[in-house]
């Protein structure tokens, strides 16, 4: 009996906190879906050529407009590396797109305070002059340049077409782009596939985190996290925020409901920022950064950027100290458990509306002209232009597009599974059968590709 109701008080933690976050999630991938539709890939490939200052500085604001998840930001930063972006430079692009985000920023602010968003965008800008300063001496020239190769010849292999700019097609100027419905079908596109993608990420984080929020005791926290012993405390709190970070699983917006449950049951403020930066070494990106870059090259950005994380979070939590900057008060609970007419209730029921007037573009799309060189990754739900897709693979006569290897090698690895599944429309979501197609879908992960540009290829079958 006591079971079942610590299992139904975490569900209501659980739901309360997604509640309390619900129209910052709608207002963040909204923006985000019209930033991925509205500007120029090129443009940005264009800015990211050496590791200058102002290039540094160019490519965080880029980032941060760019605002994905953690795999499509990795998936992003190896296709501009490997056109020639400088890789400290496309590594800061990741960090960005993953970090100075304005929806995460909110997120914090709702669930554990203005400080801890705050304290992003000061990490943030640390951690991506930390990186630029070392990069160079631990990232040796030749390494990379062999990587780069690599990717290419793959590339070449599987069949890459050349460049194509996706947001050109809108309009010459920004300006025009607004102006097209086309756009904003595509840009809807993106952010119902981005949602679609990221489903399991936002599900498990909040789920998890209110289980930690309600039934883990403080005890249990008190062996993870040393308490009482001054910087002593504080060091330990910021290396292993980035290690729950690494065995969690979780990335993306997804660990921010987790940061707040670490920080409620003892996890220091420091160590909470450091976690919250970690989101890009999550194993299983550690694993991707292996396949694009190799083993090498994998664990250095591993430990480069736990150090940068650590150094940061530790960094972040003294100068806030020395500036008298209170610390936020550690919550009794991270949501109030009930509704009420407040003014959360009122932003949420005005970002619903907002969601559905995205969803209704996104499926009228096709008829103000959307997705003409777009796809579906069938594996996660990402939207992905054919142009610029990491990876495509032909199969039963039709070519299916991935917003990553990795959505690319669960699809070749059990390909009906994915074609068969319920409301799958093989010709219209995932697949392009005639060369007048230029867009397909992932089906691996749902997002629609670019098939001018993929990430990856795949023939199965007959079928690319």
């Amino acid at each position: 009996m006591m079971l079942l109701q610590t299992a139904g008080q975490s569900l209501l933690e659980a739901f309360f906190m997604f509640w309390a976050t619900l129209w910052a999630l709608i207002l963040g991938f909204t923006l985000s879906g019209a930033v991925q539709a509205f500007v120029s890939r090129h443009e940005m490939q264009k800015a990211m050529g050496d590791h200058r200052a102002g290039t540094v500085v160019r490519t965080g604001f880029l980032g941060a407009a760019s605002s994905s998840c953690s795999y499509a930001a990795t998936a992003l930063a190896k296709s501009l590396f490997q056109r020639g972006a400088d890789f400290t430079t496309a590594m800061v692009f990741m960090i960005a797109s993953t970090n100075l985000v304005v929806e995460l920023g909110i997120v914090l602010w709702l669930l554990i305070g203005w400080q801890f968003a705050l304290a992003e965008f000061v990490g943030g800008a640390i951690m991506i002059a930390l990186f630029v300063l070392i990069a160079p001496r631990v990232f040796p020239a030749a390494e990379l340049e062999q990587a780069r190769e690599r990717l290419n010849a793959r590339a070449s292999v599987k069949g890459r077409s050349g460049e194509s700019d996706e947001a050109g097609r809108h309009g010459v100027n920004l300006w025009q782009r607004l102006r097209s419905k086309a756009g904003w079908a595509d840009a809807a596109g993106y952010a119902v596939s981005d949602l679609s993608m990221l489903r399991r990420e936002l599900l498990i984080g909040y789920l998890v985190a209110g289980i930690l929020a309600v039934a883990v005791p403080a005890s249990a926290y008190d062996v993870v996290f040393f308490s009482g012993h001054g910087f002593w405390t504080d060091l330990e709190n910021v290396i292993a925020g980035p290690f729950v970070a690494f065995i969690s699983f979780v990335c993306s917006i997804g660990n921010v409901p987790l940061a707040a449950a670490l920080f409620k049951g003892g996890l220091g403020f420091g160590g909470t920022v450091a976690f919250v930066f970690a989101d890009l070494i999550a194993l299983p990106l550690v694993i991707i950064y292996g396949k694009f870059y190799g083993r090498r090259i994998a664990v250095r950005i591993l430990f480069s950027f736990w150090a940068v994380m650590s150094v940061s979070g530790l960094v972040v939590d003294l100068l806030f100290r020395a500036l008298g900057i209170p610390a936020p008060a550690r919550p009794v609970e991270i949501a109030h458990t009930s509704f009420e007419w407040n003014y959360t209730t009122w932003l949420n029921i005005a970002a619903l509306i907002v969601a559905a007037v995205v969803y209704w573009l996104y499926r009228n799309r096709e008829r103000f002209g959307g997705m003409e060189k777009y796809a579906k990754d069938l594996v996660c739900g990402m939207q992905v232009e054919r142009a610029h897709a990491p990876a495509t693979h032909l199969h039963g006569g039709a070519t299916y597009y991935f917003c990553s290897d990795r959505c690319h090698e669960k699809f070749t690895n059990d390909p009906e599974n994915y074609i068969n599944q319920p409301g799958t429309e093989t010709g219209a979501a995932g697949a392009s059968k005639g060369a007048d197609k230029d867009t397909a879908v992932d089906p691996v992960c749902g997002m629609e590709v670019d098939t001018a540009r993929p990430a990856a290829a795949h023939v199965h079958d007959g079928t690319r």
